[in-house]
């Protein structure tokens, strides 16, 4: 990207956070441990879901181990890159390396709000048309429903990215932001900026608002639904599954305004930083704890597996022996 005064732009440098040594060793030492707390946690969860008969079967928790592989990647996208810029104080991503990380944490962010969106579906449809569920939310309609999340997600913000790649970079190349985003990119740009900045905001609200509206929507009318319902026993499960689906989605969709619907400025960067912080390490966190790691059948699940490891090392024991 050409400057001025003729030389090219080959690297940005992340801000991230502000303070001493002593508080960037801190977050450091916190972060790494979240990180690795978050990939045990969805490794545990993909691999109850694929060993466990019963749960491999049942549509919910395709999803949910769909979501926690997209999960790990989500984290994964950039908290290496936030760790290695608290130890490393220089904070220098190269320009290619920026964009490339830019496409891929917006791309898996969509495909989120499309995995919020499918797993909503489900819930409607297992809890407001149960007798026609198994025949609609069949195992290979939920594989199409998963390789659509992914396949979207992946697409929604190629325009985007290419369109803001191109724009002249002018002045500083400092990034006032934990990440590549587009707000803080696009400020660096030189005029024209001509339809990147639209594009881009088109983009975002689309896939955020319009997936919100889907998710209310479907919630909505499955409280609904269940506040109908005279059979309290079945209605008191259903009504806990879907408030703890809608916490997850207040979680990320709350965080996520936090971001992108405040008003411009340095008085934000803070809150800025703070929401990114959130969404993007803080809620990965705790999403397997809220849908899968609470609920009876995972602990089932998980104790299956653990009598069945034990029995395996009990034969193999008398075996050898």
């Amino acid at each position: 990207m050409e400057l001025a005064n003729g030389t090219t732009v080959q690297e940005f440098i992340l801000v991230g956070f502000g303070g001493g040594q002593q508080k960037k060793f801190l977050l450091l030492i916190f972060f790494t441990i979240l990180y690795v707390l978050t990939l045990a946690q969805n490794i545990t969860i993909i691999t109850l879901v694929a060993l466990d008969t019963h749960l491999s079967r049942l549509p919910m928790y395709i999803l949910l181990s769909n979501f926690s592989g997209l999960e790990m990647c989500y984290m994964s996208a950039t908290v290496p890159r936030m760790l290695f810029d608290l130890a490393n104080p220089c904070g220098i991503i190269s320009f290619h390396a920026c964009f490339l990380q830019f496409y891929i944490f917006f791309s898996l962010s969509s495909t989120e709000c499309f995995f919020l969106s499918a797993m909503a579906l489900d819930r409607y449809l297992a809890i407001c048309h149960p007798l026609r569920y198994p025949q609609i939310m069949s195992q290979d309609f939920c594989y199409i429903l998963v390789a659509a999340c992914w396949i979207l997600g992946f697409l929604w913000f190629i325009v985007p990215v290419i369109l803001i790649s191109k724009l002249s970079f002018c002045g500083s190349n400092i990034i006032e932001h934990l990440l590549c985003d587009p707000g803080p990119i696009l400020s660096l740009a030189c005029p024209p900026l001509g339809n990147a900045p639209f594009i881009c905001q088109i983009a975002m609200n689309a896939v955020v608002l319009g997936n919100l509206f889907f998710v209310v929507l479907s919630y909505g009318v499955v409280i609904l639904t269940l506040m109908k319902t005279s059979r309290q026993g079945s209605c008191g499960k259903a009504f806990s599954t879907a408030s703890f689906h809608l916490v997850v989605v207040t979680l990320f969709y709350g965080s996520v305004a936090g971001v992108y619907l405040t008003p411009n400025g340095e008085s934000q960067s803070d809150l800025t930083k703070t929401a990114t912080v959130f969404y993007k390490a803080i809620t990965p966190f705790l999403n397997p704890l809220i849908y899968c790691l609470r609920n009876n059948q995972v602990k089932e699940a998980l104790g299956r597996l653990l009598k069945r490891n034990l029995r395996l090392m009990g034969r193999k024991a008398t075996v050898e022996t």
